[in-house]
């Protein structure tokens, strides 16, 4: 069974920076779509950033520039880069297998103003 695993949330000040892993356990990693979700207090769970197999990405609205996506195909890993972090980016963080729809447990970001 696919397990994600998320690590790197925490606490920071705006303008910083946060790099959540997700680490998958899933011979077929390297094929799978993966993402990177988040949902804040009273919103619904929002798309961040989604990476294929060959490293195409897209992104949520608003969230190219500030926000990186990537992966490490030999270690099943996949990443999220969070520059200049605002306090609307106060949310849990998911990783997501967007091929078998598995969630990950979440991670809490918290941005300070």
């Amino acid at each position: 069974q696919v397990r994600l695993v998320e690590s790197g949330g925490g606490l920071v000040q705006a303008g910083g920076s946060l790099r959540l892993s997700c680490a998958a356990s899933d011979r077929r990693f390297s094929v799978k779509v993966m993402g990177w979700y988040r949902q804040a207090p009273g919103k619904e769970r929002e798309l961040v950033a989604r990476i294929g197999r060959l490293g195409n990405t897209k992104f949520g609205d608003s969230m190219e520039g500030r926000f990186a996506i990537s992966r490490d195909q030999f270690n099943n890993m996949v990443y999220l880069q969070m520059n200049n972090l605002k306090p609307e980016d106060t949310a849990v963080y998911y990783c997501h297998d967007d091929t078998s729809d598995v969630w990950g447990q979440g991670t809490q970001v918290t941005v300070s103003s």
